[in-house]
């Protein structure tokens, strides 16, 4: 028995021994493993402030401000103002990592203003679609068809198409132009951290961009009516092939789960587009633009490391709700610039007074083709491009959203044309045309006081008429085609 028992102390001392001795063996495993994780440089464009050339997560919190959202794997992200360009927190802001989808942004921006009007139509060749790369995100375009530009704009935005972005990009005149299009807007935004290779995202040696830069390109992109339309739809009919005299039609939704929900997603509330990727290299991408309580943020999130499912959807929409709560509490780490060519140095005169090329320009209206409905003006008479009620997404018609708003001064008080000039000085007013309009209101004036006796004569009869009148039938309601095919983005 004490022979047993000395063996078995033996034995198990033994084991006790190897188990100390593979733990640092396990732990320096994971060591290696976290040393394969990229790393962001540990110099950074200071492009927007000092504070943005730094790593790690930055925000100057004040008194009653929120703390940042824990659990962020993002490996770089924004969140800014819209309106005034302040930028609330940032996470390795200009830390340039592949984009994916969110460069058609980019693309959207710079080619939109040039494709009109949108009623334009295309018939597609087969060569137009023999550079989309294999594994693409597809709306489904087929050689032969003939689109609008306005079909063509929804798949780019809704599916990611990069078969549309294809098409629009030879109709521009060639992936080549188009690129080199998108590269020198880029730089005129001063998206210094952006380099363009294909139109469409897709993974391509030396292509990248940042969270900061695709701030400023959304922030851009929003001021074009067209685009703010294309980016708030949620869904919308796509033509298919043409079989005979009939042509089907089927159904396309946006990938942006912020708009449309998931399971484990929520519409978010007040979001207005922009734009989601996915690709191997890049990983989720997502940059999102959000209405509440009359402000409007911006935010970005990159290549979110959580294996939790829409992961970057969450931290995104998570991040939303701190730069709501933390608005007006905390001090800007840094700010989103202007354009190049942008005069800041006068609000109401020179080039800052001036649309961006291709702002509010297209046909406009096109959300009416798409399934969502229309309401009245944003807060603060600044339309806002969606907001999302109880649930239902709802595009509103006002069609102004930051575009009054465009490039802000901080420091200086916006003045409007009624009441000033360039110059700034009250225009006086020319006696002749003052008594002018005296006459005419008089002369309305009158007008309406007879048409409101001739009114109240008939408003006994009017009120028993239609208090006899039943309800009319409620209007039917009915769903276009859908189409099974769910392409997985890849671009």
């Amino acid at each position: 028995m004490p022979a047993l028992k000395k063996i078995a102390s033996t034995v198990i001392s033994a084991a006790l021994l190897s188990g100390l001795a593979l733990t640092p063996a396990f732990a320096a495993d994971r060591d290696k493993q976290d040393d394969k994780q990229p790393k962001p440089p540990s110099t950074m464009s200071s492009l927007g402030g000092e504070q943005l050339a730094k790593t790690g997560p930055q925000v100057n919190l004040g008194p009653g401000a929120p703390v940042l959202p824990k659990k962020l794997s993002g490996r770089s992200w924004v969140v800014a103002d819209a309106e005034s360009g302040d930028i609330l927190a940032a996470h390795n802001a200009h830390w340039r990592l592949p984009p994916a989808s969110t460069l058609k942004m980019l693309f959207a921006d710079t080619v939109l203003p040039a494709l009109q009007p949108t009623t334009l139509t295309h018939t597609v060749k087969e060569s137009e679609l023999a550079g989309v790369g294999e594994g693409s995100s597809l709306v489904g375009i087929k050689e032969d068809q003939t689109y609008t530009v306005h079909d063509l704009w929804l798949g780019v935005f809704l599916r990611s198409g990069n078969d549309a972005v294809h098409v629009l990009s030879e109709m521009y005149g060639g992936v080549p132009k188009t690129v080199t299009a998108m590269q020198k807007h880029a730089e005129e935004l001063q998206a210094l951290d952006t380099t363009v290779v294909s139109p469409d995202g897709y993974d391509a040696p030396g292509q990248v961009s940042s969270a900061y830069d695709l701030t400023l390109i959304a922030r851009s992109g929003m001021q074009k009516k067209d685009f703010r339309e294309y980016a708030a739809t949620a869904s919308a009919d796509f033509p298919g092939e043409k079989k005979g005299k009939k042509r089907e039609s089927f159904e396309i939704q946006n990938t942006n789960r912020l708009i449309t929900g998931d399971i484990g997603v929520d519409p978010y509330q007040g979001i207005a587009g922009v734009k989601n990727g996915y690709t191997t290299h890049a990983g989720n991408t997502f940059t999102g633009v959000a209405e509440r309580g009359g402000r409007v943020l911006l935010v970005t999130v990159m290549n979110p490391s959580a294996e939790e499912s829409h992961a970057v959807y969450k931290e995104a929409a998570h991040l939303l709700d701190w730069g709501f709560a933390a608005s007006g509490k905390v001090t800007p780490v840094g700010q989103l610039v202007p354009p190049k060519s942008l005069d800041t140095g006068n609000v109401n005169g020179g080039k800052g007074a001036q649309p961006a090329a291709g702002a509010d320009q297209g046909s406009g209206g096109q959300a009416k083709a798409a399934h969502a409905a229309t309401a009245g003006q944003g807060s603060g008479g600044v339309g806002i491009a969606l907001a999302v009620v109880g649930g239902l997404l709802v595009v509103l018609a006002a069609g102004v959203f930051l575009v009054n708003r465009r490039w802000p001064v901080p420091g200086l008080t916006r003045r409007t044309p009624a009441t000033a000039d360039a110059a700034g000085t009250v225009k006086p007013a020319d006696p002749a045309e003052k008594a002018e309009k005296a006459e005419k209101a008089e002369k309305a004036e009158k007008a309406e006081k007879a048409e409101k006796a001739e009114t109240k004569a008939s408003v006994g009869a009017a009120e028993t008429a239609d208090s006899a009148e039943s309800a009319g039938p409620a209007a039917s309601t009915s769903t276009g085609p859908t189409s099974s095919a769910s392409p997985t983005e890849k671009s």
